[in-house]
């Protein structure tokens, strides 16, 4: 049974910083990559970044680029979300994601096979 298991999220001051981390496991982990996703109150849930399985590409929203880094360690079977200079706009639950596809790493939620259950992230004024 695949899981995917966020933490690291809570309650942060604006131009503060969070790592969320992601523990896969029952899945060849290698073999996939990795989104993250958030969905904020009222919102759709949106595209924030992925990771190939290699760990050499990645892709980053552009309202993220500069603040957040995504990352991975495969011998772990984790992958992280480094977020600095958090933001309010930055509030949302954030779910971790996996794909089977790799070329092109997916950026839309249909790309993704699997989900993690999310963890909250809230950035006060």
């Amino acid at each position: 049974q695949v899981q995917l298991v966020e933490s690291g999220g809570g309650l942060v001051q604006a131009g503060g910083s969070l790592r969320l981390s992601c523990a896969a496991s029952g899945l060849a982990f290698l073999g996939y990559a990795m989104g993250w996703f958030r969905q904020a109150p009222g919102k759709e849930r949106e595209f924030v970044a992925a990771i190939s399985a290699s760990g050499s590409i990645t892709h980053l929203t552009d309202s993220v680029k500069g603040r957040f880094t995504i990352s991975r360690d495969n011998a772990k079977r984790t992958v992280y979300l480094q977020m600095n200079n958090l933001r309010p706009e930055d509030t949302a639950v954030y779910y971790c994601a996996a794909a089977r596809r790799q070329f092109p790493i997916p950026t839309s939620q249909s790309g993704y096979d699997y989900w993690g259950q999310g963890t909250q992230v809230t950035v006060s004024s």
